[in-house]
């Protein structure tokens, strides 16, 4: 699997795919959706589909393709070479979400959350396939969040395609366990491949496994934390392990944010058109223009 697009900048997101096989243009095919690294406050997140015509579902099955977490990681570099040795049938198709690009997104100033995004890219990854000319009959889905929701809001952008969202999905539909496959053989060449653009003092690699509630994973975060600029692109600023290191480690900062008092006393959206009635004194500029040294041009 080729990460090089992510390792020469890992700041963003990068889709991979494998050639589409002919077969999977010309029958019906189920496709399996999952991800890996939804949890690791460390890392990426890589969601992935993995796809095969409904008349080759045993043979894909035959690969003895299982949910990730329960297989070693030679096992699952095992079975995912062998998908790509019967790419006469079996396609797939990934996007690498990566730290930074679900920081950015939880704590922008309008906040995108992970089970939006992570709904978002699933169905970024199905519309894709549908695009490559896949002919899609049927979608499993890996639940995130409630699955009736969930399946209701994919039936709604594929209204052709029949669509089952269920938990532990990857354990029950051969096609969900083998984007489960690809997902985590995927991740876990990001996390090992990383590239650090940020210089570490006496750098340690072992970080354990990402998890938050890990202790190496949690001694490596106090280990490498900034007192100003915080942690490396590899740590997810939104993850409330690392904010409550930067709470105790690192600088205090001063946000620009409006208070709650920002909002008090705010009129209704026609108070500030004037009016023929007695005229009242002016009111005070919001904060944000005040501190931007910004005025009126004109009067409206």
């Amino acid at each position: 699997m080729d990460l090089g697009e992510l390792e020469r900048d890992n700041t963003g997101r990068c889709r991979l795919s494998s050639p589409v096989p002919v077969v999977c243009r010309k029958e019906p095919c189920v496709v399996g959706v999952d991800e890996a690294g939804r949890g690791p406050v460390l890392g990426p997140m890589v969601y992935a589909i993995c796809y095969c015509p409904l008349s080759r579902l045993a043979d894909l099955e035959a690969l003895k393709v299982a949910d990730s977490k329960t297989l070693s990681e030679s096992e699952r570099d095992r079975l995912f070479a062998k998908m790509e040795e019967d790419g006469d049938f079996v396609g797939w198709a990934l996007d690498v979400l990566s730290p930074n690009l679900i920081s950015t997104s939880m704590l922008g100033r309008v906040k995108y959350n992970l089970n939006s995004l992570s709904h978002d890219t699933a169905t970024g990854l199905i519309q894709y396939a549908l695009d490559q000319g896949v002919k899609i009959s049927q979608v499993f889905v890996d639940t995130v969040g409630m699955p009736e929701t969930y399946q209701q809001r994919l039936q709604q952008c594929f209204p052709g395609i029949k669509v089952t969202v269920k938990a532990k999905a990857d354990a029950l539909y051969p096609a969900v366990s083998a984007a489960s496959i690809c997902a985590k053989v995927a991740r876990d060449q990001a996390v090992r491949n990383w590239q650090f653009v940020e210089t570490l003092q006496d750098f340690d690699a072992d970080y354990g496994s990402g998890y938050p509630n890990d202790p190496k994973t949690k001694a490596w975060l106090r280990k490498h934390v900034e007192p100003v600029f915080g942690f490396p692109q590899f740590v997810r600023f939104s993850w409330r392990t690392a904010q409550a290191i930067l709470e105790k480690e690192a600088e205090g900062v001063m946000w620009e944010d409006s208070s709650a008092g920002d909002q008090e006393g705010a009129g209704r959206i026609t108070s500030y058109f004037l009016s023929e009635g007695p005229q009242t004194c002016p009111r005070a500029p919001h904060r944000y223009f005040l501190e931007r040294g910004l005025e009126p041009a004109t009067t409206l």
